[in-house]
């Protein structure tokens, strides 16, 4: 089944629905066995048995149906957190806790909180459920807490989620966002499926099921994961096939807010599978999990779960529209603040404020995002503290970007961008918040791309992901929904037929989309793989990667050093997305390893810690790292070189689940530089060239305006007697002061030339570069008008003029005084030249280079 765009009819239903909100009751009770929330459109109801919601309808349109095992119920709260692995709050010792009330804008609301202990270790987990008057859904919130002295450390909160879980046939189809959505499988398909891998199945038995037939051959979960960047609303959608009279309906997750997640905007996982998840916590895709330790308590939310009714014939995107629209942190802002009082941890907007950021932004950045998160570590680590929240912002093309609802704290600035290499820190910045006033604060920064010296080539494009690569965001032509192809289960693609030669790239000839896989194998096939179950190691061919470039002469003559930068969009070491190190697995920490022309680099050891199941769960952005592979240029050679990227070969681990076993890299993108003789590596955040030549320059300058100015009252016509005193005294300041001028001069410039040494990539990115050479050549240029000076300072120091007389005058021989004049005169020029010249270049070298550094 094929969608069009929003109907006439759709757009006009959306703005129908306001009115009809308006004439909604709320209703907030309890009875024996469940507790009520309900307004004249929507109803739902909460069994106390189960912590559970296990009824909730639209219009009378029943969304759940009957609860059956797990199905039938939700929304409701379930993690990975106990010793044990899952639980499921409500069953143990439940207790309740029922409000009603208005908020400051008028309405009325009702709300539920459900509260359970899990008896062996004491740990609390709590739901919250509100409805307000007018509305069509549920705001959630989830707490988790902890206090135990005697067992300080529990374990990870490794998985916590919320579920909508129906069992009803009117839903048909799911949606992950407006770029990705799909018919559910039928019933035929599902039970003729073969489990390929841990949660995916092949369908390809019933080739007349409409999923197959516009999306795959393959179901997964992970099909319909996504990064939460830019994630508004997913869920389910029914297209009114089951439907009493035709009427569409859609069951969506809104992220109204994202604060209180972890992972930043990189951070990966399910969305709608059948059910509609918050995925509050989870490592599905290597993203962090925090410790659950003595004091942890943390309360994770508002979340919005939204129903909604369209007329017949509705289109899906229509639907999703109009619930994305609800995802906005400033949305309902007034009703979280008028039951912050009802629940626990919530920040109210008193203690939050508007964060406003200025970026001077590098040439060639697309795309770029504004991140606040936890200070002082990397956002996607920022599970360590679990007080801190997270924010994150598209930056316009001016370089602005507006965070609103900030919670007042001191975070960690990161910017990135596509098409730039590294990234932009900075800590401490601090979000202060004035209570009942809106304070908006602005934060300036400036950022250039890092470099380590002229760039011969790159490979990919930095963005954090493998998709530009064979099978990565390509649309898939079989079907007739396209899905962008690593989205469908890995198995589908074999490497072996793909490459069978194994793969080298030639810079310059071959392409990214054709030549270079998303994923790198160190074997491919064998388990979890349908297709190919039997592991192919090859020759050297799957885990061996070749690059091949050409270079000139004149590209390595006189060079310094050669730097590849590999950056990772994802790497599977033994540790899976576990972050445990296990000491039997050899490849737990994973050595990757690049020769340049047949000699072999130091390997980089990626660490356990900083592992993710990424490709093998249709992904292509996962936990990110990079390394920087530093060598001597004399490994070069004129003509062809080539770089081999090796992982090792046959390396595997033990998946206990239906995993794949071999470690693999997915690649966001290389680059290959040269540094000349005066060029080194140095990150752009790590010591900065210094103000010395300023400094050294003023002082010269203003010296040698001193003198200037002095000796020029000495020579004036109404002065007598300068012709004696001239020699003695200049002879005495001169040898006095000599060590002073060569001392400043030889300060401006050695501390210009050491900032063109050790900062040259800085100061190029700052575009200083040119003014410090120019500050050290000036500088140094002072010393060119000696031989200019010198004949007049010798005259003047040996008493060459004596006393003027008449007589000496007339028969054309110089006094004291004329040879103070001379030496004036070339010194005036020297002034205005070198000294106002290097001056005039170290202001601009310094204030370009520190302004907004």
């Amino acid at each position: 089944m094929m969608f069009s765009r929003s109907s006439l009819l759709s757009l006009l239903v959306l703005g129908l629905q306001a009115p009809l909100q308006v004439s909604a009751k709320l209703d907030a009770n309890e009875t024996d066995g469940r507790f009520i929330l309900a307004n004249d459109r929507f109803y739902t109801a909460i069994d106390k048995s189960i912590g559970s919601v296990v009824s909730l309808t639209l219009d009378g349109q029943d969304l759940l149906g009957p609860k059956s095992g797990a199905t039938g119920q939700g929304p409701y709260l379930n993690c990975y957190c106990i010793p044990s692995g899952f639980w499921t709050p409500g069953t143990q010792k439940p207790s309740y806790e029922l409000y009603s009330g208005t908020d400051s804008t008028g309405t009325a609301y009702g709300g539920v909180k459900m509260s359970d202990t899990y008896i062996a270790t004491g740990q609390v987990l709590e739901q919250y459920w509100f409805l307000r008057d007018g509305e069509t859904g549920l705001h959630t919130f989830s707490r988790v807490a902890y206090h135990n002295e005697t067992t300080p450390f529990l374990r990870n909160l490794q998985e916590l989620r919320t579920m909508f879980r129906p069992n009803t046939d009117i839903w048909t189809h799911l949606l992950t966002n407006k770029g990705h959505y799909a018919p559910l499988p039928g019933s035929e398909a599902t039970s003729k499926q073969v489990t390929v891998q841990d949660a995916t199945w092949y369908l390809g038995n019933t080739p007349d099921d409409t999923y197959v037939k516009e999306l795959a051959d393959y179901f997964t979960k992970y099909t319909f994961s996504d990064p939460w960047r830019d994630l508004d609303a997913y869920g389910l959608f029914a297209d009114g096939s089951h439907t009493p009279d035709g009427s569409t309906y859609g069951a969506w997750l809104v992220m109204n807010t994202k604060d209180t997640y972890f992972g930043g905007p990189t951070h990966s996982d399910l969305t709608v599978d059948g059910i509609v998840y918050n995925y509050i916590s989870s490592n599905h895709h290597g993203d962090q999990t925090p410790d659950i330790t003595n004091g942890f308590d943390r309360t994770f939310g508002p979340a919005y779960y939204y129903f909604n009714r369209f007329p017949e014939g509705s289109d899906i995107l229509a639907l999703h529209e109009d619930a994305a629209k609800f995802a906005d942190p400033t949305w309902n802002a007034e009703f979280y603040d008028s039951i912050a009082e009802h629940v626990t941890n919530y920040v109210p907007s008193s203690k939050r404020a508007t964060w406003k950021l200025h970026v001077d932004l590098p040439q060639n950045a697309k795309r770029p995002l504004a991140v606040l998160s936890q200070n002082g570590v990397d956002f996607q680590e920022n599970v360590l503290d679990t007080k801190a929240y997270q924010y994150w912002a598209n930056i316009d093309d001016e370089g602005y970007a507006t965070i609103p609802m900030v919670k007042e704290g001191t975070y960690r600035l990161t910017i990135y961008a596509d098409g730039v290499f590294g990234h932009y820190i900075k800590d401490d910045v601090v979000v202060t918040a004035s209570s009942g006033v809106s304070v908006m604060q602005m934060t300036h920064a400036r950022w250039r791309e890092e470099t380590e010296g002229v760039e011969i080539w790159r490979l990919g494009y930095p963005d954090r992901s493998a998709g530009e690569y064979r099978h990565g965001t390509a649309r898939d032509t079989k079907h007739t929904l396209h899905p962008e192809e690593y989205r469908i289960y890995w198995g589908a693609y074999d490497f072996v037929e793909d490459f069978p030669e194994g793969v080298r790239f030639k810079v310059g000839e071959s392409k990214e989309a054709e030549d270079w896989n998303y994923i790198h194998w160190s074997v491919f096939g064998g388990r979890s793989n349908y297709n190919r179950p039997e592991p192919y190691v090859g020759d050297g061919n799957v885990n061996n990667w070749t690059v091949a470039f050409d270079l000139d002469k004149a590209q390595i003559e006189w060079k310094r050093q050669a730097t590849l930068t590999v950056q990772l969009a994802g790497v599977k070491t033994a540790a899976g997305n576990t972050d445990v190190y296990n000491a039997s697995e050899p490849y737990a920490n994973l050595p990757y390893t690049v020769s340049i022309n047949g000699q072999d680099l130091e390997p980089w050891v990626i660490p356990y810690n900083q592992s993710s199941s990424c490709g093998v769960r249709s992904a292509v952005i996962c936990y990110g790292v990079a390394h920087k592979f530093i060598f001597k240029p004399e490994l070069l050679r004129e003509g062809e070189n080539e770089f081999v990227l090796s992982l090792p070969y046959n390396g595997t681990n033990y998946e206990s689940a239906l995993l794949a076993e071999t470690v693999y890299v997915q690649y966001d993108a290389l680059r290959f530089e040269i540094n000349d003789v005066f060029e080194t590596p140095l990150p752009q955040s790590h010591h900065p060239p210094p103000h010395h030549p300023l400094i050294s320059s003023s002082c010269s300058l203003w010296f040698s305006l001193d003198q200037h100015s002095f000796f020029s009252s000495l020579v004036r016509p109404n002065v007598r007697g300068a012709d004696g005193v001239l020699p003695p005294y200049f002879a005495n300041t001169f040898w006095a002061n000599l060590w002073k001028v060569v001392g400043l001069l030889g300060v401006t410039t050695w501390s210009s030339v050491g900032a063109i040494y050790l900062a040259r990539p800085l100061l190029r990115a700052r575009g200083s570069f040119p003014w410090y050479i120019a500050t050290a050549a000036l500088a140094t240029g002072h010393l060119l008008f000696v031989p200019l000076v010198a004949p007049s300072v010798a005259a003047l120091i040996e008493d060459r003029g004596g006393q003027a007389s008449s007589e000496g005058q007339a028969k054309g021989k110089k006094s004291n005084s004329d040879y103070m004049r001379d030496w004036l005169g070339v010194n005036l020029v020297r002034m205005v030249t070198t000294d106002l010249g290097a001056w005039a270049c170290a202001v601009v070298a310094v204030t370009t280079t520190f302004t907004l550094s």
